[in-house]
C-alpha cells in the first residue's frame, strides 16, 4: 500500500493537476519528487488518456512503473517504448492510450513521422528539466508538440536547484524553451513543508567522530596540496575568470566540470602542464574521499599506484615528462609516509624485504613459510607465522568503525530491554521493525562496513575490533606486493595499471580503481559453532558484500560449490579442485568433514542458517545512498534504527518524510560525521548552496518576465508569402510551392543539428540513409564529422568509403566538419584524444617501442585531409564552428535549389533495390563486384545503367565516370582497358 501524501504533497497537486496548464515544478531534494511524478499519473491513467513520460533513466523507469502498480496502476500501468519495440507495434500501443514511457530519440522521431498522433496527446511530463536547453532533444519534442497540440499541458520536474544557478537567466531560458509560464518553487524552508515536516520530528542524535591523528596529517596536507594546485592553475591563466576554483567547490565532484568548462575556449592553448594540473585537481578530491572511506591497508595501495603512473609512461615505460607538481612537495611526502605507517613499520634489517617474498600460485602463505623457514614454529607477530619478520603491523582503523560497534551494541540493548519489559509497559504497539538499516556513501564503502561487521570482535579492545579483517587486508597486499615485484623483474619499470595473475592467483589491486577482488565467501561452520556465534552476536549483515574469509582460495571455493550445488557428486567437485588426497579437503580447517556433513544432513541445516530467513531484530542492512528508490527502501523495511554512517543531506530529509508519512512510527537516526573534515564541510557547504540557490531562483522568479511565445504560422501562408514575394526577379521566376524540408538520417539524431535545423525553419524528415548524413537537394549530399569522429573514421578507412559512395552518387558531395560550441575553433582540439606523455627516443627499433607526440599527431591528422581532397577532387570540406553555424549553412545551401525527393535519397546506394537487378546472372555481378570502384554499395546501381558486362567494358572514360564517379571511374576502365591491352 503506497504511503499517504504529507500536507505540502497536496498542496503541490492541488496546483499541478490541472489540465489546462503547464507549469515547472522544483522540489528540494529528497522531498519525494517520484512521489509527486507518480501521483499526478495515476490522475490521469486511462485509455481516454494518452500521457508521455520524457528523459526518465531505465532505473527511474522501473521505480515508476513499481510506485505505480502499488497505487493500484496495474492494468496496464507503465508502458516502456524502448529501441526493441517495432514502429508498427509502437503505433498500435500509442492507438490504446494510457501511461508511457519514451526516449527522447525514439520520440522526435515518431512525432517527424506522424507515429503518434501529436494533437491527441493528453499531456507530456519532462523529468530533469534542469537539463533542458536550446540544443536538447526535449526542446524539441515541445516545439514539435506545441505545433499541432496547443491544448495539451506539460509538466516539468527539477530537483536540482545548483544546476539552474549558472548563466543569465537559466530559469527565464528553461522555461522558454518548454514553453512554460508558471514556475513552483519548494524549497526545505518553505513555509508549508516546514511545518509539515515540524509536526512529527524524527529522534536525530549526531554523532561527531575525530579523526585519528593520521589521517588529520594527511587531511591537512591534502589540503596543501589541493591549495597548491589551484594557486599555480590560476597563475597560469591570470587572464581568465577563476574566481569560483576554491577548495569549498573543490570538495564536490561537479568541480572537475567547472574547471573544465572554463578553460575550454583556451583548451587547445593551454600546455601538457596545465592539463596536469586539471586532472590532479580530481585526484586529490578524491583522495580526501578515500581517506575517509577506505581501509588503511587500500589508501596506501591507491598512493603506490599513484607513484608508479606519475613516474612511467603507460605506452612505453619511459619515465613521464610532465609529472604532478603536488607529489613533488613536502606536504606529498608527509601523506606517503603517514599513510604507510597507519599500515605498518619495518626495522632497518628488513626494510627492502618485502619485494623479495614469492608465493606459490597454489599456496603461497606456506610457501612463505617455507622461505622464511618459519613454518610450523609459533612467532610472537600476533601468532601469524606468514608475517615477514621485522614488519610491525599497525594496521589502523577507521574510527568510525568503533562508533558503530557502540552504536549497534546500543540498538541491541535497546531492543532487549523493550522485549523484557512486562506487557503492560512494553512498546510493541509501535509500528516498525528492529532491523537496523546502516546507510553508506557508496558500494564500496557498503561492502568494507559489511566485512567489518561480519568479522567484529566484540570481545576486542576498543579501537581492535576489527583486527581479524585487518589482518587479511595486510595478507592481501603482502601478496600482491609479491606478485607486483615478480612481474617487474623482467621491465624496467613496474606497471601503474595493475598485474595479471593466474585463475586461482589471489587479488592483485589494479592501479585505475583499486577494486580489489578478493575471495569472498561464506565459511560453512557446525551448529555448536553457529550457537556461540549468535549468542556473541546476534547481528546478521544483510547488504554491501559478504564477508571474507581468511581461508585458502581451495577450500572456500569447495565449500562454496557444495553450497550452490549440492547435488553433484562429491568426486566431480574434488576432481574439479585437484587436490592432493580426499583426507586433506575432509580433515582442512573444519574438523567436521563435508562428506560427514553431507550424510548427517547438517550441510541444509547450515545453508538455513547462512541463507535462511532472519528475525529482524538479528539483521543489519548495510546500504548504499541511492535516489528517490531509498524511500521505497524505508517503506518496505519500517525500520526503528536508522546508522547514517556517512552524511547525506537528502537522506535526512527522506527520514523526516517517512516519519510523517507512518504516523505511530518511532525512528531513530544515529548522525555520524568526521569532525573538522572535508566530510563535515561538504555537508555543511551542499546546504549552503541548496539555500542559496533556492533564494536566487525565488528572486528571478519574482522579477522575470514571461517570455512571448510566437503562435506556429501555417505552411499555407508561408508558402503564399514566398510565392508573392517581389524579390523572386518580380515574381516571373518559379518558386517551389514544397515546403523547404532537409533529409536527415536516423542515426543523427543523437546529435543536436536536427532541432537546431527545425528551429531554422526546415522541416526535418527522417529516413534510413546507406549514403550521407544530410540530403539537402537532389544534387547535394553532406556527411557530418565531428572531431572525435573525424579521427575514427580515417583510423578505420571508413570516411575513405563514404566519400567515394558520395562521389559517385550526387554531383556536391560535402564533407561537414563541425566543432563544438564554446570551444576553441581550432583543429589541435585532436591532441588531446591522442594524447601521450611517452618520451620520444630515436633508437626505437619500431613504432610500438616508442609512443607517438603531440606534434607527431597533428600533422598527420592534417595530412590525412589533404589526401583526402587530392584523392576526392569533388569534395569539398565545409568547416563549422558550431551546430549553430551547421544551421545558417544549411539554409545558404538551400537557397534557391529543389527540394530532395525522400523515395530517392532512400534507393541511393541501398544493398537490395527491389526493381534493380531481377533475374540477371549472379555470375555477371560477381564478375563487376570484382572491378576496381564496384562495391556492394553501388553493384545495384551499376547494372541499373547497363544491359550486360560487354557493354559495360564497351563504355569510354567519361561514360564510365559518369556512372561510378571520376576517380572511381577511372580506376575501373583503365584496370578492364589495361586487361584488355595485355591480353592482345
Amino acid at each position: 500500500m503506497a504511503a499517504p501524501l504529507l500536507a505540502f504533497h497536496k498542496d503541490i497537486l492541488e496546483k499541478i493537476h490541472d489540465p489546462s496548464t503547464s507549469e515547472l515544478l522544483l522540489l528540494a531534494r529528497g522531498l519525494g519528487l517520484r512521489r509527486m511524478v507518480c501521483a499526478l499519473m495515476k490522475i490521469y491513467d486511462s485509455p481516454q488518456n494518452l500521457v508521455l513520460l520524457v528523459n526518465a533513466t531505465p532505473e527511474e523507469e522501473a521505480a515508476i512503473g513499481e510506485e505505480l502498480g502499488i497505487m493500484g496502476c496495474r492494468k496496464p500501468g507503465l508502458r516502456v517504448v524502448g529501441y526493441e519495440m517495432g514502429k508498427r507495434d509502437r503505433q498500435d500501443l500509442y492507438k490504446k492510450g494510457g501511461l508511457f514511457s519514451v526516449t527522447s530519440r525514439i520520440l522526435v522521431v515518431d512525432m517527424l513521422q506522424s507515429d503518434i498522433p501529436i494533437e491527441l496527446i493528453t499531456g507530456i511530463l519532462v523529468l530533469h528539466a534542469e537539463r533542458v536547453t536550446a540544443l536538447a532533444l526535449e526542446a524539441f519534442i515541445v516545439r514539435l508538440y506545441r505545433e499541432k497540440n496547443s491544448t495539451g499541458f506539460l509538466k516539468a520536474f527539477s530537483d536540482q536547484p545548483e544546476s539552474i544557478t549558472s548563466g543569465l537567466s537559466p530559469l527565464r531560458n528553461i522555461m522558454k524553451e518548454l514553453h512554460l509560464r508558471v514556475v513552483h518553487i519548494y524549497p526545505r524552508f518553505h513555509e508549508m513543508v516546514k511545518s509539515t515536516l515540524e509536526n512529527r520530528k524524527a529522534d536525530v542524535i549526531e554523532l561527531y567522530q575525530h579523526m585519528t591523528e593520521s589521517m588529520q596529517t594527511i587531511h591537512h596536507a591534502i589540503v596543501q596540496c589541493m591549495t597548491m594546485t589551484l594557486s599555480e592553475l590560476k597563475r597560469s591563466h591570470a587572464t581568465l575568470e577563476l574566481d569560483d576554483l576554491t577548495i569549498e567547490n573543490a570538495y564536490f565532484k561537479s568541480f572537475d566540470t567547472v574547471v573544465r568548462r572554463q578553460l575550454d575556449p583556451v583548451w587547445h592553448k593551454v600546455g601538457p602542464r596545465t592539463k596536469q594540473l586539471v586532472g590532479d585537481l580530481s585526484t586529490l578530491r578524491r583522495l580526501l574521499t578515500y581517506l575517509l572511506s577506505y581501509d588503511a591497508f587500500s589508501f596506501y595501495e591507491y598512493l603506490e599506484t599513484l607513484i608508479a603512473c606519475n613516474t612511467t609512461s603507460t605506452f612505453s615505460g619511459e619515465r613521464r615528462l610532465n609529472q604532478s607538481p603536488w607529489m613533488l612537495t613536502d606536504a606529498a611526502n608527509i601523506i606517503f609516509q603517514t599513510a604507510k605507517r597507519r599500515c605498518y613499520t619495518l626495522s632497518k634489517k628488513s626494510a627492502n624485504r618485502l619485494d623479495d617474498v614469492t608465493f606459490d600460485d597454489q599456496d603461497g602463505w606456506d610457501a612463505l613459510d617455507d622461505i622464511e623457514g618459519r613454518r610450523g614454529q609459533p612467532t610472537d607477530k600476533l601468532g601469524k607465522s606468514w608475517i615477514p619478520e621485522g614488519l610491525d603491523p599497525v594496521a589502523e582503523e577507521l574510527p568510525k568503525w568503533e562508533l558503530l560497534a557502540d552504536v549497534l551494541q546500543e540498538v541491541e540493548e535497546e531492543i532487549l530491554r523493550h522485549e523484557s519489559l512486562p506487557s503492560a509497559y512494553s512498546h510493541h504497539d509501535i509500528k516498525g521493525s528492529n532491523t537496523v538499516l546502516v546507510m553508506t556513501s557508496s558500494s564500496r564503502a557498503s561492502a568494507l562496513v559489511s566485512e567489518f561487521l561480519s568479522n567484529m570482535d566484540l570481545d576486542a579492545p576498543k579501537g581492535k575490533r576489527g583486527r581479524k579483517m585487518m589482518e587479511e587486508k595486510l595478507r592481501q597486499y603482502l601478496y600482491w606486493k609479491s606478485k607486483l615485484a615478480s612481474q617487474s623483474e623482467g621491465r624496467k619499470s613496474p606497471s601503474c595499471t595493475g598485474v595479471k595473475t593466474k585463475k586461482n592467483a589471489g587479488p592483485i589491486a589494479t592501479g585505475k580503481s583499486m577494486e580489489r577482488t578478493t575471495n569472498q565467501s561464506l565459511a560453512l561452520r557446525k551448529k555448536e559453532e553457529m550457537k556461540q556465534a549468535r549468542g556473541a552476536n546476534r547481528r546478521r549483515v544483510r547488504g554491501g558484500a559478504p564477508s571474507a574469509t581468511s581461508k585458502p582460495p581451495s577450500d572456500a571455493n569447495l565449500e562454496n560449490m557444495a553450497i550452490n550445488d549440492g547435488s553433484e557428486d562429491i568426486e566431480a567437485i574434488v576432481a574439479a579442485q585437484n587436490p592432493s588426497s580426499l583426507d586433506d579437503i575432509l580433515t582442512g580447517d573444519n574438523n567436521f568433514g563435508l562428506l560427514e556433513r553431507i550424510i548427517s544432513g547438517q550441510l541444509q541445516d547450515d545453508f538455513d542458517i547462512q541463507y535462511g530467513l532472519l528475525p529482524s531484530e538479528q539483521t543489519v542492512v548495510v546500504r548504499a545512498y541511492s535516489d528517490d528508490s531509498d524511500d521505497r527502501v524505508l517503506a518496505e523495511l519500517q525500520p526503528k534504527f536508522v546508522v547514517m554512517f556517512e552524511p547525506s543531506l537528502e537522506f535526512v530529509r527522506r527520514v523526516e518524510v517517512f516519519k510523517n508519512s507512518h504516523p505511530g512510527l518511532g525512528v531513530r537516526v544515529y548522525f555520524m560525521i568526521y569532525q573538522l573534515s572535508c566530510e563535515e564541510h561538504k555537508y555543511l557547504a551542499a546546504l549552503r548552496r541548496e539555500k542559496d540557490s533556492f533564494e536566487r531562483l525565488i528572486k528571478e522568479r519574482g522579477i522575470m518576465l514571461n517570455p512571448v511565445f510566437e503562435e506556429q504560422r501555417p505552411k499555407a501562408a508561408d508558402q503564399f508569402i514566398r510565392t508573392i514575394s517581389t524579390r523572386l526577379a518580380g515574381g516571373r521566376k518559379e518558386l517551389s510551392t514544397q515546403p523547404s524540408q532537409v533529409i536527415v538520417d536516423m542515426r543523427e539524431f543523437r546529435s543536436t543539428l536536427p532541432s537546431l535545423l527545425h528551429a531554422s525553419g526546415l522541416q526535418v524528415v527522417p529516413a534510413t540513409l546507406t549514403i550521407g548524413d544530410y540530403i539537402l537537394t537532389p544534387e547535394i549530399c553532406i556527411e557530418r564529422k565531428s572531431i572525435p569522429d573525424l579521427v575514427s573514421s580515417f583510423n578505420s578507412g571508413r570516411l575513405y568509403t563514404q566519400c567515394e559512395l558520395m562521389s559517385v552518387h550526387y554531383k556536391q558531395p560535402i564533407l561537414l566538419i563541425e566543432f563544438e560550441e564554446n570551444k576553441a575553433f581550432s583543429l589541435e582540439l585532436i591532441a588531446e584524444t591522442t594524447k601521450s606523455y611517452a618520451k620520444p627516443t630515436v633508437k626505437a627499433t619500431s613504432k610500438r617501442d616508442a609512443g607517438p607526440s603531440e606534434t607527431d599527431r597533428v600533422p598527420s591528422l592534417q595530412s590525412k585531409i589533404v589526401l583526402l581532397t587530392l584523392q576526392f577532387p569533388r569534395v569539398r570540406i565545409i568547416w563549422s564552428s558550431s551546430p549553430y553555424a551547421t544551421a545558417d549553412i544549411f539554409n545558404d545551401l538551400k537557397a534557391n535549389n529543389p527540394e530532395p525527393d525522400l523515395s530517392r535519397a532512400i534507393l541511393i546506394g541501398a544493398e537490395e533495390e527491389p526493381d534493380v537487378g531481377a533475374g540477371v546472372n549472379t555470375a555477371a555481378e560477381d564478375l563487376l563486384r570484382c572491378l576496381p570502384g564496384i562495391s556492394a554499395k553501388n553493384v545495384k546501381y551499376v547494372m541499373s545503367k547497363v544491359n550486360s558486362v560487354r557493354e559495360f567494358c564497351e563504355m569510354t572514360r567519361e561514360e564510365v565516370q559518369g556512372i561510378l564517379g571520376v576517380e572511381p571511374g577511372s580506376r575501373c576502365w583503365e584496370f578492364m582497358h589495361a586487361f584488355g591491352s595485355v591480353r592482345s
